[in-house]
């Protein structure tokens, strides 16, 4: 991933955001970008914990290392503001983390939990899986943990290798009862975290943390959310649909860009929110381009984009004129100095965009 094509893309976004009417609690409000001061993800997110604690006062931040801004300083500042009761340290422990959070969220709290990384969600993965989701089901809707976010920065980040570099979006989405939401850009992260947390029910919120620093946009100061499960048109296009989420659009966007140069016309698609997924929009695209590609970070097999190709494929079969094609993560672990080999880039997109459009 190239810093300068990072940058850029978070640059037309703000343009296209400056265009894009948002919701809020008072109602659908136009974004005027000469208003906004520009921010990066890091700061967006910050922007939007704070909105939260201060319009509700049963939110909670908690996790290791955030009363002191956490190691990317997602949370600086939080505690002087809102004290200690409210945003406050943990033990190591992942699975006491959410446990806990299932807990405060189930007495009627906005719990908001932070996992260090999301490669080390795994601990918790029981307690995501097993307790959150099935807590309404299980009660007959008499109880829920509803209130219950989780925050994670998950994705490449340039040097981190197999341990602080997995996508792991995928096995939580085989799982009913949670929802999975993974933001693009800061303007984005914004919206989208705000109506995670206020959402009612229990929610995975990924965070590419390759775009804490690098995505800068303008985003609205104001108390805004984003709608879930909807899918956005980033860019409009006849030849052949492009879908992906997070720190991956950027990549794509560069490939779709190329692709014009050689003729082709490439629609872009960010899902935004991966469970429950927007397939009517995805849908609608494939049976006007007649072809699909999806990229995610994630391993190939059983990767999130499997089922979209699957769930595509039953829906669109007598109008695909290609195979589904997916360009994503190797079946290896994460590697260090092969990183660059092993994630999807904008020149494996290119080629997979070409050969699917030329079938």
């Amino acid at each position: 991933m190239a810093t300068t094509s990072t940058q850029r893309f978070g640059r037309r976004l703000a343009s296209s955001v400056s265009r894009r009417r948002l919701s809020s609690s008072a109602g659908e409000i136009a974004v005027q970008r000469s208003q906004n001061p520009s921010l990066n993800l890091c700061s967006a997110i910050n922007q939007a914990l704070h909105i939260a604690l201060d319009t509700d006062p049963r939110s909670y931040v908690f996790g290791e290392d955030v009363s002191f801004g956490g190691v990317f300083r997602c949370t600086v500042g939080l505690a002087d503001r809102f004290g200690k009761s409210r945003v406050f340290n943990t033990p190591l422990c992942e699975q006491g983390i959410v446990g806990f959070g299932i807990g405060l969220a189930a007495m009627g709290n906005r719990a908001i939990a932070e996992i260090q990384f999301a490669d080390y969600i795994y601990p918790a993965f029981d307690q995501i899986v097993n307790e959150a989701a099935k807590f309404r089901y299980r009660s007959g809707n008499q109880f829920n943990c509803g209130g219950l976010t989780i925050r994670a920065p998950y994705g490449a980040v340039g040097h981190g290798g197999h341990y602080h570099s997995q996508s792991p979006e995928a096995f939580f989405c085989h799982v009913p009862g949670i929802k999975v939401v993974i933001p693009r850009s800061p303007s984005q992260a914004k919206g989208l975290l705000i109506s995670c947390i206020r959402d009612p029910n229990p929610i995975v919120f990924f965070e590419p943390k390759w775009l804490y620093r690098l995505a800068v946009e303008e985003v609205p100061e104001h108390d805004y959310m984003l709608p879930l499960s909807e899918a956005e048109v980033i860019r409009e296009g006849t030849d052949i649909t492009l879908v992906g989420w997070g720190a991956q659009l950027s990549i794509m966007e560069e490939a779709c860009l190329d692709a014009e140069n050689d003729g082709i016309s490439c629609e872009l698609i960010d899902l935004k929110t991966l469970i429950p997924w927007d397939k009517e929009t995805v849908e609608a695209s494939v049976r006007k381009t007649g072809r699909l590609l999806i990229s995610h970070e994630a391993p190939v097999t059983g990767g999130f984009g499997a089922e979209i190709s699957a769930s595509i494929v039953e829906r669109c079969f007598l109008r695909l004129e290609a195979p589904v094609a997916r360009i994503c993560g190797l079946d290896t672990p994460f590697p260090l100095v092969f990183e660059p080999f092993y994630l999807p880039t904008k020149n494996k997109i290119l080629d997979a965009i070409k050969s699917t459009v030329n079938y």
